[in-house]
């Protein structure tokens, strides 16, 4: 196996909190109405695509010409998308630092649409401290779509057999595998320190 020279952390549910949930079980309190809401209106296919770089004006008015009884809901989800992020998962960012202060290459690698990660900059400080981040809605490509991977690679000069990524979504580690990664699930803090164990990797 070849040694491990290059970390790339995913950052959504691996280094910070998202739950949609969060804001909209106040504006929404019926939990079946809400759920009806995600699975129609504000659908995870509809988000993802300002995370390929749409604008979330036209996001809206997409949907609002589609369901415009639902207008200020749809509204809503970019209005309250600072509730979907309330902390930092403090265990697993203790990890990433002391990987980046051991020396270790650290880079990021994301799905964000590209004002929301401004905003998250501000408020996660510890997101200036790897050599650089790729951002889905920056390049207009997402994982697990391997271009996004291919460019990554371009952008940090990473050798792709001796780079491992972590993300919480299965689909996204496959996707850096078919792009000649090493990638691991992330579970949890602990779980990750036992995958980078195993792959030689220690802070």
């Amino acid at each position: 196996m070849t040694d491990i020279r290059h970390i790339v952390f995913d950052i959504g549910r691996v280094l910070i909190h998202y739950d949609p949930d969060l804001p909209f079980s106040r504006l929404i309190p019926d939990p079946d109405e809400r759920r009806w809401f995600f699975d129609n209106v504000c659908t995870h296919d509809w988000n993802v695509e300002q995370d390929r770089g749409r604008t979330w004006e036209e996001a809206e008015s997409l949907l609002i010409s589609d369901h415009p009884a639902h207008e200020e809901n749809i509204r809503n989800f970019r209005r309250h998308w600072h509730e979907m992020v309330p902390h930092a998962y403090e265990d697993s960012v203790a990890v990433m630092l002391e990987l980046i202060d051991a020396g270790h290459d650290v880079t990021m690698l994301t799905n964000f649409a590209s004002d929301t990660f401004v905003e998250a900059r501000q408020r996660f400080p510890f997101l200036d401290r790897p050599r650089g981040v790729t951002v889905s809605g920056e390049v207009r490509m997402i994982k697990p779509d391997r271009g996004i991977y291919d460019h990554h690679m371009a952008s940090f000069d990473l050798d792709p057999a001796a780079t491992i990524f972590i993300d919480d979504s299965q689909k996204n580690v496959d996707g850096a595998r078919h792009a000649g990664w090493q990638a691991v699930l992330f579970q949890d803090a602990k779980t990750l320190e036992a995958d980078l164990a195993r792959f030689g990797i220690r802070p």
